[in-house]
């Protein structure tokens, strides 16, 4: 058996028996766990924002600001994450157990967060974004 093969069963070995792990099997579980009630919590609000007249609003509101400025405003969805982007600004509503949070980013720095509330007034949330521009 040469030393390289020697090497890979050893290597193969430690993984197999760090799978095995009791203490990190459990913590597996743990991180799962609380991933998957933190998504249950935010799921009301997720569907809120996803189908709700304040999305509409906010883009209506940031298209015609973004037009206004002569930039294009892109919208995407990232799971349950509204994503606005215009030139170098972008806004992002995530859901979380709490409510939904705004996240203004200028050139991927985060500027900003802000709780929103989803029966409030889009409008203002767009010009406080598209205000960067």
């Amino acid at each position: 058996m040469s030393y390289l093969d020697n090497l890979e069963n050893q290597l193969k070995s430690l993984e197999r028996q760090e799978e095995r792990d009791p203490a990190r099997i459990q913590e597996e579980r743990d991180r799962a766990a609380r991933e998957r009630n933190s998504r249950k919590a935010a799921g009301p609000y997720a569907e809120q924002l996803r189908s709700g007249k304040f999305t509409q609003d906010l883009l209506a509101h940031a298209t015609r600001l973004g037009f206004a400025k002569r930039a294009k405003v892109h919208l995407s969805w990232i799971d349950t994450t509204l994503r606005l982007e215009a030139k170098q600004l972008r806004l992002e509503l995530k859901p979380t157990g709490e409510g939904v949070v705004a996240h203004f980013l200028d050139g991927g720095q985060e500027t900003g967060t802000e709780r929103v509330d989803l029966n409030g007034d889009a409008a203002s949330l767009a010009e406080k974004w598209i205000a960067g521009l």
